[in-house]
């Protein structure tokens, strides 16, 4: 849809059509004075003396018509800009102790280790949320940041890419890990949240217990939904560890700071448990507000120029 922005310029087309009016009448009278009638000038001669002095009436008044409706923003409206959705501080809280090595999975027909299920799943978690802000924390028997929250999810996926079984030692800070989490996340208009992905095995390391985390994350308001990766988290051999002070499990800190706890034992259940977060945790759509405009007052400057030009080119070369 076309339209003018200042339809008010418009006016101006009559001082312009007056002035060529008048300028054309001027011209005309010029070549009917610029004949010489000489008897000894020769008829060849007189045939070639410069004729018209209209064209670079014409162009400069088109010119003027032109500047003038540039004056009045000629523009092309189009649809709706909808603008990206505004998201949350999301947290991704990953275990990458040496239980996380158990080969208790099957991609493409072979077994494979529950990390290497872990990593396709919040790859494609993230890929998946325009808007959030991502941000991958490891722990084993310490904590490392690899990206705080950032909006670049290219660069959220390539740290989970990085991730090896035992980068952050063979226990797990359980913990220290919480409290590492709720440090960086921020509220906004939308409430944070942690993704807690793990096998489920006792917090073994660290001076922060996770029911200290918990209190913390519960009185802050920040959600915790746990990913728990495998069954059994002493398939390899571990021996269970008897914790005289019990801690909430994976499913305690899910239910008690208003989070779901989900267990993974497939690729599939990898699949729904994207799907159930992009339910609980939506991202909030933003009404457009603005248009896909372009502006056409450029284009018709340029023609007065060329058409300025023109005249220029014509005057010049009627006067030699």
């Amino acid at each position: 849809m076309l339209e003018l922005v200042q339809p008010q310029w418009l006016w101006l087309w009559l001082l312009v059509a007056g002035w060529t009016l008048l300028a054309w009448r001027g011209a005309q009278g010029e070549d009917a004075g610029s004949v010489l009638n000489h008897p000894a000038l020769p008829l060849e001669l007189a045939s070639r003396l410069p004729q018209g002095r209209r064209g670079p009436v014409a162009l400069r008044g088109l010119a003027l018509g032109l500047m003038v409706l540039a004056l009045a923003q000629p523009r092309e409206v189009g649809d709706w800009i909808t603008p990206p959705p505004e998201g949350r501080d999301m947290v991704l809280l990953v275990d990458t102790s040496r239980t996380m090595s158990i080969r208790d999975f099957h991609q493409d027909g072979r077994e494979v280790e529950r990390l290497t299920v872990l990593k396709d799943t919040l790859a494609h978690l993230i890929d998946e949320r325009a808007g959030d802000r991502f941000g991958v924390i490891v722990f084993g028997s310490e904590v490392a940041t690899l990206t705080p929250p950032t909006v670049d999810r290219a660069h959220a996926i390539a740290q989970i890419e990085r991730l090896q079984v035992g980068m952050a030692g063979p226990d797990t800070a359980l913990g220290d890990a919480l409290g590492m989490a709720l440090k960086q996340v921020r509220t906004r208009h939308l409430r944070p949240a942690i993704i807690l992905v793990s096998d489920g095995a006792d917090n073994n390391a660290g001076s922060l217990t996770p029911a200290e985390a918990l209190a913390v994350a519960h009185e802050a308001g920040v959600a915790i939904h746990t990913l728990q990766f495998g069954g059994d988290p002493y398939a390899a051999g571990r021996a269970a560890r008897i914790d005289r002070d019990p801690q909430p499990d994976l499913s305690e800190l899910a239910r008690l700071t208003g989070g779901r706890h989900f267990a993974i034992g497939s690729a599939d259940d990898a699949a729904r448990v994207i799907r159930a977060i992009d339910q609980l945790e939506p991202t909030l759509s933003r009404p457009a507000q603005q248009r896909l405009v372009h502006e056409w007052y450029w284009a018709l400057l340029a023609l007065a120029a060329a058409a300025l030009i023109g005249a220029r080119w014509l005057s010049s070369r009627q006067a030699t």
